[in-house]
């Protein structure tokens, strides 16, 4: 009886088709806000200005692009290796309009100037509470089904899905304790120093689970899927998951280097930060090895161009963010846009790489087709999406230099050579291009929309049959 029942794509559908709207509207938000740079005329109005679209760009290709990825991707993969549908369908249906609802929410609260002030945990206490049982149900739901898997093996992609689901959730509750002044106004429940270091642990670890150890499970999983090769090292992966989850909770410190934090604090989160180098390129290499005796099908395969892509960025991000928080580097690259360079090889070269990859191999599967609409379309937004993030990160990575080096400069009796805003006018040439990159990336994402409405109209819903603990995953 059990090999009559079908698997829960539903869910997976719907989280999939929104990944990609959410991604088109983050990224326009992310180009508006980089044009307003370029001419700040464009801040016609306090609701649309930087300064209130700059924190809905976040939320929107963080929360919404990359969330609904997350939900997409670990709501399939969990699925399809513990041969097991989903575990309370009723629940899953909730986190997804939840999920929606919390989405709307920030979108209407943000530009109005509601927030709580707190990069990356802008949405004020109302919101956040709706957010906290939105993923308690997620965790529900995913852990129910490994506990009724077929299979007595937790494949390792679950152990990072599961990693980054039950870290954000701490991460969530701890740094959004606030005292609530009114429906639309708290304050953090912590004060000066102590807020910025819980503050500091919640961001760079949302960067840490959210946008790694989540976005890791993806890879682990559809890499090798699309590759039709095993993880090159089953070992290297589960090593790579407690190195990993051990040390990226000590280097949220390397944010306020000579800052009020006590210094101890600021040395060792650029200790843990160095040695997070090497669980992350152990991943990396763990990655792009699993093409071994299958380079060939990158010739001719634009989503695992995609993935491997991915991982090239992935690798150079946690090269330069750990190389970025020793203290006499930062002392150069912070408060520039070399931060902002750093974010976007990480946000756009790896997260969103991985998670469109992983979205083109999941579209046909979740509409009964046996591949997208156009494989060219795929190839054309491959490369519009590679020199956009080329692009984008360079000129960010050149303007930050500049600017570090323009603030420190000093005349002979010591006095500062440049005024701040020389260098924001040296700045422009590079915000130009970076928004350049951001409108070829944005373009990339519009094509890969107009082939998944090709892709549904040619095909319908499907659910596939749960398979037998036997068969292959």
């Amino acid at each position: 009886m059990q090999s009559q029942a079908t698997y829960n794509y539903k869910v997976v559908r719907q989280f999939a088709v929104m990944t990609v709207i959410w991604g088109i509207v983050g990224m326009l938000v992310g180009v508006i806000i980089a044009a307003q740079l370029v001419w700040p005329e464009l801040n016609v109005h306090e609701w649309l200005s930087y300064g209130r679209l700059r924190p809905l760009h976040t939320n929107a290709v963080i929360f919404a692009f990359g969330g609904c990825a997350l939900f997409a991707t670990s709501y399939f993969a969990v699925q399809r290796t513990s041969h097991a549908p989903l575990f309370a369908p009723g629940l899953a249906a909730f986190t997804f309009w939840g999920w929606q609802l919390v989405i709307v929410l920030a979108a209407v609260s943000l530009p109005l100037g509601i927030t709580s002030g707190k990069e990356y945990a802008e949405l004020e206490w109302p919101i956040d509470i709706l957010i906290t049982l939105v993923w308690v149900s997620y965790a529900v739901v995913f852990f129910g089904t490994i506990v009724k898997r077929t299979v007595s093996h937790i494949y390792v992609a679950n152990w990072f899905f599961g990693g980054f689901i039950l870290t954000v959730a701490v991460l969530h509750l701890v740094n959004s304790a606030a005292v609530p002044v009114t429906l639309f106004k708290s304050y953090s429940a912590y004060a000066g120093v102590q807020d910025a270091m819980v503050q500091w642990w919640y961001g760079h670890n949302a960067v840490g689970f959210f946008l790694t150890a989540g976005f890791l499970g993806m890879m682990y999983y559809f890499v090798p899927k699309q590759a039709g090769r095993p993880v090159y090292s089953y070992r290297l992966s589960v090593v790579h998951f407690w190195a990993l989850i051990f040390t990226y909770m000590w280097a949220g410190p390397h944010h306020l280097h000579y800052t009020a934090l006590p210094d101890w604090t600021q040395s060792v989160g650029m200790i843990f930060s160095l040695i997070l180098l090497a669980p992350s390129w152990g991943g990396m290499i763990n990655g792009i090895m699993t093409l071994s005796g299958a380079w060939h099908k990158l010739r001719d395969d634009p989503i695992l161009k995609f993935m491997i892509t991915s991982l090239s960025f992935y690798g150079m991000s946690t090269f330069e963010g750990p190389m970025m928080s020793i203290k006499t580097v930062n002392a150069l690259s912070h408060y520039t846009d070399w931060t902002v360079g750093h974010v976007h090889s990480g946000a756009l070269g790896w997260v969103a790489m991985i998670s469109i990859g992983s979205i083109y191999y999941l579209l046909p599967r979740l509409f009964g087709k046996p591949e997208m609409a156009s494989k060219k379309l795929i190839e054309v937004h491959f490369w519009i999406a590679t020199i956009g993030v080329v692009l984008y990160i360079a000129s960010m990575w050149i303007a930050g230099v500049m600017q570090g080096l323009m603030w420190r400069a000093t005349n002979v009796d010591g006095t500062l050579t440049y005024s701040f805003v020389e260098s924001v006018k040296a700045t422009y040439p590079f915000w130009t291009i970076r928004l350049l990159g951001g409108l070829l990336f944005l373009s990339g994402m519009l094509i890969m929309a107009y082939n998944m409405f090709l892709t549904m109209a040619g095909g319908k819903a499907v659910n596939a049959p749960v398979l037998a603990p036997a068969a292959a995953h």
